[in-house]
């Protein structure tokens, strides 16, 4: 009855456009890369097709993840160290590599976080429900936009606190639900770059609100450290703010092009987090190459050739909103709205999960990657094609995207 049960629910997904398959990368993360198919979902046909395409699904916004000098030090950490972290941190897979990295990482925010430690986890997801389980518990209350990612979601809830959501971006029910709040512990949570909409969370508002009402505030940068801010230090410094009430979340597989998170806060929150945080006390630590190869990867953030790729990377954004902008202009029976979004996020949305899903077979079938994004990431009524732009990607690889959808927009039309 089981296997009856998830066969006939798979169906129903599949049914309303709702069913996932993987890409089977062959090549390098890059702008032009090499993909196969998930041989459970995809014909024969579609497997022999190998050719290389045009992508824009990857969140390496500053394209590091293939930079020589950061895959040379991540060989180098191999020979180094070997190829695991061996145990947990506590026990003693805690390298040099790992201590030289959060040291780096919380000389970055001591101009937004006073006092400021780090501390390192094996990705965003567990960095994520880790904080939120470890600083929330019956007598705390989490504050959270309704478009914050899956893993600040799943950690309010396994943190057993009272949850609060209001709607995306509307800080005057936020206040309406602080003030009516009597718990001991406040936490608002939110995106700081929201990762389906590429718009960009009112920070100095929410700490505002944070200092008023006497909470943190819980800022999960994954999209935004490595390209906003002084030297792509993040959202607070973009904003250039300061306070004790951060709690400061970055993603090193984006922007950074690596993998792994880190947690910035007063040292005191972080010493709290390692003495709790069950997701960073009970899982072996990452492989010490990995750290390694991110000492690299913040050299060049920091650096001269950093900030350029920040330069091209807002130029391409620029020409991008520019070209679909034109797009949406010409064919207003298609119904299709590109997002408010000035990062290197651009959504654009089409709504039906069918039509998204046949924008972006179109796509593919001129060799360009533009990922189809349904319910429940997004809200339903809101699918749309997520196009991810990289400091990778030269302007004629934009030119190639706006030609590719002008012509499908075309043919819709027909």
């Amino acid at each position: 009855m089981l296997l009856e049960r998830l066969s006939s629910e798979l169906g129903h997904r599949a049914n309303d456009g709702l069913e996932r398959c993987r890409r089977i990368a062959e090549s390098p993360c890059a702008a032009h890369q090499s993909f196969a198919f998930d041989a459970q979902h995809m014909s024969e046909g579609d497997l022999s097709s190998r050719k290389p395409t045009l992508g824009f699904g990857s969140n390496d916004y500053l394209g590091l993840a293939n930079h020589p000098e950061v895959v040379a030090a991540y060989a180098d950490g191999a020979k180094r160290y070997g190829g695991g972290g061996g145990s947990s941190h506590l026990v003693g897979g805690h390298s040099r590599a790992h201590e030289e990295l959060e040291t780096r990482l919380a000389g970055l925010l001591t101009k937004q976080i006073p006092d400021v430690n780090a501390l390192f986890f094996s990705s965003g997801y567990m960095a994520n429900v880790s904080v939120l389980t470890a600083l929330g518990d019956r007598s705390s209350a989490i504050f959270a936009d309704k478009l914050n990612h899956a893993s600040l979601i799943d950690g309010a809830l396994l943190a057993r606190a009272k949850s609060h959501r209001y709607p995306h971006g509307q800080l005057h029910v936020l206040r309406n639900q602080l003030s009516e709040s009597d718990s001991q512990v406040k936490l608002i949570v939110t995106d700081a770059v929201f990762s389906m909409d590429g718009d960009v969370a009112d920070i100095p508002s929410l700490l505002k609100l944070a200092k008023e009402f006497d909470a943190w505030l819980v800022v999960d940068d994954a999209h935004g450290f490595g390209v906003l801010g002084e030297n792509g230090k993040g959202s607070l410094s973009h904003f250039g703010l300061y306070s004790e009430r951060f709690i400061y979340i970055g993603t090193l597989g984006k922007a950074a092009g690596v993998a792994g998170a880190f947690v910035a806060a007063h040292r005191i929150v972080i010493d709290w987090l390692m003495q709790t945080a069950r997701g960073y006390i009970y899982t072996t630590a990452t492989p010490p190459a990995v750290p390694h190869a991110l000492c690299v990867s913040l050299d060049v953030l920091a650096g001269d050739e950093g900030e350029k790729r920040r330069c091209h990377l807002k130029d391409i954004i620029h020409a991008t909103r520019e070209g679909i902008e034109g797009i949406v202009r010409a064919h207003p029976h298609l119904h299709w709205s590109l997002g408010d979004s000035l990062t290197a996020i651009q959504p654009l949305l089409i709504g039906d999960n069918r039509e998204t899903l046949a924008v972006a077979s179109r796509m593919q079938n001129r060799g360009i990657w533009t990922p189809a994004i349904r319910p429940p990431t997004v809200p339903a009524g809101t699918a749309r094609l997520r196009i991810s732009l990289s400091a990778a990607h030269s302007m004629s690889d934009v030119e190639e995207l706006i030609s590719g959808l002008s012509k499908v927009a075309r043919e819709h039309v027909q």
